[in-house]
């Protein structure tokens, strides 16, 4: 069952999607708000001009009946005086909330009693914690409320600004004015209704170019992995993916991809040539030990009992150079012990008594760190070599230099030409005066001599000595404690 989400490009273009409509919603509500808070601002500005016209009508003295009240459908006006008493009301004025009264109807001016505030009923008033302002005055500041107000039977919601003015008599009276809300009801209204026609037209845009722009940015990914396919169907590692022109992380990607395919190929290459020169290696000791058995089994007498030991013992080591082969290349990592090279080196060169005779020269003690066998194996196959192409004397050095061990196997031979001296490390390689079965080995000794010292985090090089003959030198990093 195919998901629906399964694709990077429908996932990248659903969070993309999901981003930008949460933004624009987050700007679309500050966007009403600070379009509200303006618009309700300007109508307490026009509500307070309002208030205050009248307001200052009744600080000059001016009576209640001939107060010249502004329009009364943009400015409905309520005048009340300090016992809450309705004294002036705008024309047509049948109803109004958000002053603290319902009625619209003018009363006679009510007595006052000592405190300076009392009721219809004569009931006493606490003081305001706003002061009145003083005879002749208006109050600096304005008090503002929302209500609603009918007006020739329509009602409407308002912003009521309240302004308290003092009489020179000391009379003082609280001017309401009013200032309708629909302006701001229509603004606010207008800019919701195109958030919301607006917002899905923009986010089904923002999807769709996601969508191209993502499917553009992975086509080469798909023409890598369309390829890839390719290769792991037909087995063919000789092709490779397509790298892009750009310089962006896809083209990394491919020519990583083509690096890696090129070391496969490499490797099986490797491989298949390892195969094919450990059959025909084994094969000719096989094949002469199965001859010498045959003809022993006819002829008794004409057993060459040595040929047939010396051919099993080569087969032997043959067949165990090629196990510990396999284990290197299976990825067999060197145990962690610490290994003391130089007596190392004396026990190994003591065990060869059959062989040359070896000049050992050892600066002074050095360890490492790895596998003792190995690195045995390792000195064994150096000396070797080193016997086996030596005209009379065979070198072994061992010294420090900083933090390195180095260990140099020497003879005074031939020596190895210029062109031949990275070719006889790789596997099966001998060089012309070494093919013989009597005189060379497989041509596996140096192979495992480079691969045991590379895994031990060190390499090996051949160099030609001051005498004429070949030096190997082993660089291996020191175990310091």
């Amino acid at each position: 069952m195919r998901r629906p989400f399964r694709s990077v490009r429908a996932r990248t273009s659903l969070f993309a999607t999901a981003v930008v409509a949460v933004a624009l919603v987050a700007a679309g509500v500050a966007v009403v708000l600070a379009l509200r808070s303006n618009l309700t601002s300007q109508t307490d500005l026009q509500a307070e001009v309002a208030a205050r016209q009248v307001a200052s009508q009744l600080a000059t003295g001016t009576p209640y009946g001939r107060l010249k009240l502004p329009d009364h459908e943009d400015n409905p006006v309520q005048v009340v005086d300090d016992n809450e008493v309705v004294r002036a009301v705008s024309e047509d004025l049948r109803a109004i909330t958000g002053t603290g009264t319902r009625t619209t109807k003018v009363a006679p001016s009510p007595a006052r009693t000592a405190s300076g505030r009392r009721d219809e009923d004569g009931d006493d008033h606490d003081e305001d914690d706003v002061k009145p302002p003083a005879r002749g005055k208006v109050s600096g500041k304005a008090h503002h409320s929302t209500g609603t107000a009918t007006v020739d039977d329509d009602t409407a919601d308002y912003r009521f600004a309240a302004v308290a003015a003092t009489s020179p008599a000391g009379e003082t009276a609280t001017v309401y004015a009013g200032a309708p809300l629909a302006t701001q009801y229509d603004a606010v209204g207008t800019v919701v209704r195109s958030m919301l026609i607006g917002l899905p037209l923009l986010l089904a845009v923002v999807a769709g170019v996601t969508w191209l722009v993502t499917r553009r940015a992975l086509r080469p990914v798909e023409a890598i992995r369309g390829e890839l396919s390719a290769i792991t169907g037909a087995g063919d590692l000789t092709r490779r993916v397509p790298q892009p022109a750009s310089h962006d992380e896809v083209a990394r990607l491919a020519a990583t991809t083509n690096e890696t395919l090129a070391a496969l190929e490499a490797s099986v290459e490797q491989q298949r040539r390892f195969v094919a020169d450990a059959s025909h290696e084994l094969r000719s000791p096989i094949a002469s030990l199965r001859t010498q058995l045959e003809v022993a089994a006819a002829h008794p007498e004409l057993l060459d009992l040595d040929g047939v030991v010396a051919d099993t013992v080569r087969l032997q080591h043959l067949a165990a150079d090629l196990l510990l082969l396999a284990r290197l290349d299976a990825g067999e990592q060197p145990q962690g012990t610490s290994v003391a090279l130089d007596d190392l080196v004396r026990e190994e060169v003591a065990r060869r008594t059959d062989a040359l005779p070896a000049d050992v020269r050892i600066a002074g003690p050095a360890r490492v760190r790895g596998s003792s066998r190995q690195l045995a194996r390792v000195l064994g196959n150096l000396l070797d070599n080193a016997q086996r192409h030596a005209a009379g004397a065979v070198f072994v050095a061992l010294r420090a230099e900083g933090a390195d061990a180095v260990l140099e196997v020497a003879d005074d031979g031939p020596g190895v030409p210029s062109a031949e001296r990275e070719r006889i490390f790789e596997r099966f390689v001998r060089l012309d005066d070494a093919r013989s079965r009597d005189d060379g080995g497989a041509g596996l000794g140096l192979a495992i001599a480079r691969d045991v010292v590379r895994r031990h985090g060190g390499d090996i090089a051949v160099r030609q000595s001051p005498g004429g003959g070949a030096v190997f030198q082993v660089r291996l990093p020191a175990d310091i404690p």
